[in-house]
């Protein structure tokens, strides 16, 4: 999953971008601080955070601005290039470029990059490379010509592979692409061609990423398609001009009437950012993809438009939205089918094997790979089959669920599950439960509680093999059944699981008494009292002490103010607490479990927070940040189903007076441990700097002289 969270506006772009837009931002070489600079005369540091500039440099009058300034990272210094050769190098104390150190330069710069680690690589429209070190020595040194007549730059960037630099620039000429890679401490330069295919669409934006043995390079087509070249950062022939075929990553994503162009940033591995109008939209947005499932993760409409470039370093995008520069920051989630369906389930404890879910065919063709032994094998279940005529226990349980009575019933279950089981037992067990369901419908009396609890727990059962199962228990409202169902399917919609939900907060105590719940997930310190505990008059004096006074007794003694009566006991009982935790361990995605959690009553919220508020406060009463018992939920567990909650439920929840002081107990918490984790933060930068003092200890000679004073 991936998330674009809320955007902010860094700076209007009064100084004009140019017709084109921006002509770059760059990061500085210090964390949260960004160069950017406009079509025009003027460079402006950024600090993010602050949204306000730090500083600002202007060429003269009639001088153009004609590349990116970049930070070198070795020295700290600004490099920018105007009116094509002139190159000026600056540092934050210098306010006028006219004064500062200048450079005329043989031949018109393209582009300049710095990265970590390594000098700032100049690269020049003809394709020529150098470093600026031997740049800055001979100014004037003969510049060679790389790249053809009529051949034009359109894209570059630079990659890092064990602190070598390596320079990829895509040039165009006649409607023909050119990929160069340039490994500079090599000096090797590769050339290919791209092979557009039958679409002969025109390449809008490029992007690309690395690994040690290719780039992905992704272009974005006027066609509105996301394609993919792969190529080889080591050819097997250098000396030849290789092809590189194009694949089809994304279809049909942005519409073609795109005013300022599009672009397209990759993100990571398996998600990219798209900026441009979507096909069934007029209004240009900015969509983050995941090119491995080829889904739209999220998206946000831009209004007011944009010039259709996009950058981002580490998790923020920049962008100009109409005349502002604007930082949207993002998350992406690893990409897997788990995380596409929902969050995974925790893994059970070693030393329990179940029974699997599902058939694997891997394990189905491991039994048959050795020929002759799987021959013999076959050839003996045939002659066995032969020589047993009677039906199998299977046909003799689903003929007896038809007429036969409850205890009878069991009996031949027990005998099934005796049996040894196969590979397909998971669909025979499916067929055994619509069954029973579909006897349960047409005589309402019979409902085979303990057949059906059998069933579930042989692990071989699937929300979608018997999607009418927890229909049923919820019609029922039996909660012994829907424990087991969330505690054991794996692949429970959203609906049902807020379902199961809205039936654990809403039951009555008479009933849950009743009811055999698992409490294997509730430790015997959770054990508390009901929920009425909960339910006392703001101001009311316990024991002799005010609320008030018992939170400064609290912070007295080192906990949090709001955590007196909160820790003391449990807001529900202990088999509402089981059956909550049942909730909490199943597996869910955000986007779909939010509009169900909306329709939960404002009372039943405020209970379910109280009781996720004193899970939270039973986690930090442990030094492990954990829960004792067998399966507790975890911690990552109840903080993500508070922000749920207060994610769908927010207005109601602010609105609801009971709720004042539990709200009230969540901020002070908050607060409390931003303090501890400022602290914390302070503690880490003290032990890196005394490890950056051991390392220069053991780069010393072997004689030295130390002096230590002790106050």
């Amino acid at each position: 999953m991936a998330a674009l969270e809320e955007e902010f506006t860094l700076s209007a772009v009064h100084l004009g971008a140019g017709p084109d837009g921006l002509l770059g931002v760059e990061p500085s070489d210090r964390a949260d601080q960004f160069l950017v600079t406009d079509g025009g005369r003027s460079v402006v540091l950024y600090k993010v955070s602050d949204q306000k500039p730090l500083g600002s440099w202007s060429v003269k009058q009639g001088q153009i601005i004609t590349c990116p300034a970049v930070c070198n990272f070795q020295t700290g210094e600004y490099i920018v290039v105007h009116d094509n050769k002139v190159l000026r190098i600056w540092n934050n104390e210098d306010g006028d470029l006219g004064k500062v150190f200048k450079a005329t330069l043989s031949a018109e710069v393209y582009r300049i990059y710095s990265t970590q680690g390594t000098e700032p690589i100049v690269l020049f429209k003809e394709g020529a490379v150098r470093g600026l070190e031997a740049l800055l020595a001979e100014p004037q040194q003969k510049i060679e010509s790389v790249i053809s007549e009529e051949e034009v730059i359109r894209w570059t960037k630079i990659f890092m592979i064990l602190r070598h630099p390596i320079l990829l620039f895509i040039t165009e000429k006649h409607e023909t692409y050119f990929a160069y890679v340039q490994t500079v401490h090599s000096h090797t330069l590769s050339k290919y061609t791209l092979v557009l295919g039958e679409e002969k669409a025109l390449i809008q934006s490029f992007t690309a990423s690395m690994d040690r043995k290719l780039i992905s390079l992704i272009t974005l087509c006027s066609d509105g398609s996301v394609y993919e070249a792969l190529i080889p950062t080591h050819p097997s022939d250098p000396e030849k001009t290789q092809r590189v075929v194009r694949s089809l990553l994304l279809k049909g994503i942005v519409s073609g009437n795109a005013r300022n162009g599009a672009a397209v940033a990759t993100l990571d591995q398996d998600h990219v950012a798209v900026l441009g109008p979507a096909p069934e939209a007029s209004k240009e947005c900015l969509s983050i993809w995941n090119t491995k499932f080829q889904t739209l993760q999220t998206s946000k409409e831009l209004p007011q438009g944009t010039s259709g470039q996009l950058w981002y370093y580490g998790e923020i995008l920049f962008m100009l939205h109409g005349k502002f520069l604007t930082v949207i920051p993002y998350k992406c989630e690893v990409s897997s089918l788990a995380g596409a369906l929902g969050k995974l389930k925790h893994n059970q404890d070693q030393g329990t094997q179940a029974v699997t879910r599902f058939v694997s065919w891997e394990t189905s063709q491991e039994c048959f790979q050795n020929s002759e032994q799987s021959k013999r094998i076959l050839r003996r279940r045939k002659s066995e089959m032969s020589i047993q005529p009677e039906a199998p226990a299977s046909k003799q349980l689903l003929s007896s669920i038809k007429k036969d009575s409850e205890k009878h019933i069991e009996v031949e279950l027990r005998k099934f599950l005796a049996t040894k089981r196969t590979p397909g037992c998971h669909a025979v067990i499916g067929d055994i439960v619509t069954g029973l369901l579909g006897r349960s419908k047409a005589e309402p009396l019979f409902y085979p509680r303990n057949c059906l609890a059998q069933l579930i727990q042989t692990c071989a059962l699937s929300y979608s093999l018997c999607p009418g199962l927890m229909e049923v228990a919820l019609e029922k409202k039996d909660v012994q059944i829907l424990q087991l169902c969330l505690q054991h399917f794996p692949d429970i919609p959203e609906s049902a699981t807020c379902a199961c939900l809205k039936l654990f907060l809403s039951i009555s105590d008479s009933s849950l008494k009743e009811a055999d719940v698992h409490m294997e997930s509730v430790s015997a310190s959770s054990d508390g009292a009901p929920e009425e505990r909960m339910e006392q008059q703001p101001g009311a004096v316990e024991n002799g002490s005010s609320p008030a006074e018992a939170d400064c007794a609290a912070a007295a003694n080192g906990r949090p103010p709001g955590t007196r009566e909160e820790s003391a006991s449990s807001p529900v009982l202990p088999k509402r607490a089981a059956l909550l935790n049942a909730v909490l361990h199943s597996a869910y995605s955000e986007t779909f479990l939010v509009p169900h959690l909306k329709d939960i009553p404002a009372q039943h919220v405020t209970l379910f927070l109280r009781y996720l508020y004193f899970l939270y406060l039973k986690c930090n009463e442990n030094a492990t940040m954990t829960l004792p018992g067998i399966h507790p939920p975890t911690l990552n567990q109840i903080m993500d189903w508070i922000c749920l909650l207060l994610d769908a439920n927010f207005t109601v929840v602010v609105m609801i007076p009971e709720a004042k002081r539990l709200l009230l107990s969540l901020y002070k918490f908050v607060k409390s441990q931003i303090s501890i984790c400022s602290e914390l933060n302070k503690i880490e930068i003290s032990f890196r700097e005394l490890q950056k003092l051991n390392q220069e200890k053991n780069n010393r000679g072997l004689y030295s002289i130390e002096v230590l004073e002790l106050f």
